[in-house]
């Protein structure tokens, strides 16, 4: 594991952080009480959300693994989380060895843990930067150190989007979107997923309401407003679809069966 970043700021357990609920949702122990506290509210409102998390997770291995066997050996995953095995350099390396794997997280106990946990292959590499992605000049010139932006390059922003606003004065989450696809090769991918209100609406309405109570801005996206990611690049079939439903493997078809989960999932390619 290689690291490249400033000492990160305490750990503020006094308020809830998306990383660290996802991590409770997946049964992970790397949470607090005030992260279990809001996880536990909202998944009483919407029962989808650990559905939804593990979804998610699988979307990101399928996602991972159809782009390394197409032949990209770099990746750039922000918005990392809490690791959780397999992870995103197990999945590539699997495929690749040589591949490698730059996470960015701005949660400091993401650090530590990543530091402790993400040991990449013998061949390839796998390195951590702390920064936030909203920054993106930070985290694009810090991953440059290990990655090189004139190859190929999958930029993974799995179940973050619906955490930044888009509005201009505000995060202007296509504005960043657009600045990180810029600055990848052509070959490039983008692999997202965002939750949406068109599947569950009331549902999704009540966990965004206890996310902003809890102080995390929570915006799910309706299709039209997911799709708007992939604007000027060319998506990978099956196209925009509910993440259970993007090339599922078994373990997803019978996870259909369990009911909705509200989130919208695509990879698409830079031309």
């Amino acid at each position: 594991m290689t690291g490249l970043q400033p000492t990160p700021p305490r750990v503020d357990t006094s308020r809830p952080h998306p990383a660290r609920v996802y991590d409770w949702w997946l049964g992970g122990k790397d949470n607090y009480p005030v992260d279990e506290e809001l996880a536990r509210r909202i998944l009483a409102s919407d029962p989808t959300a650990v559905r939804g998390a593990r979804a998610n997770r699988r979307f990101m291995h399928r996602a991972v693994r159809t782009v390394a066997e197409a032949g990209t050996r770099q990746f750039l995953d922000i918005g990392t989380g809490i690791p959780t095995e397999p992870n995103l350099h197990q999945v590539a390396q699997d495929v690749a060895p040589d591949a490698k794997v730059v996470y960015a997280d701005n949660d400091p106990i993401v650090l530590r843990h990543a530091e402790a946990l993400l040991h990449g292959s013998a061949e390839g590499l796998t390195a951590y930067v702390h920064a936030d992605v909203r920054d993106p000049g930070t985290i694009l010139g810090r991953a440059g150190e290990f990655l090189d932006f004139t190859r190929p390059v999958a930029l993974s922003l799995v179940a973050l989007t619906h955490y930044l606003d888009d509005e201009p004065a505000g995060d202007d989450v296509y504005g960043l979107l657009e600045r990180y696809v810029a600055a990848l090769a052509p070959g490039s991918h983008l692999i997202l997923s965002q939750v949406t209100p068109d599947l569950s609406p009331e549902a999704v309405g009540r966990a965004a309401e206890h996310f902003r109570r809890g102080g995390t801005p929570f915006h799910p996206r309706p299709l039209a407003g997911f799709a708007r990611f992939f604007d000027g690049l060319e998506l990978l079939g099956p196209g925009v679809i509910p993440v259970s439903g993007w090339r599922p493997g078994p373990e997803d078809v019978a996870a259909q069966a369990e009911g909705i989960v509200p989130v919208y999932a695509g990879v698409a390619r830079k031309p």
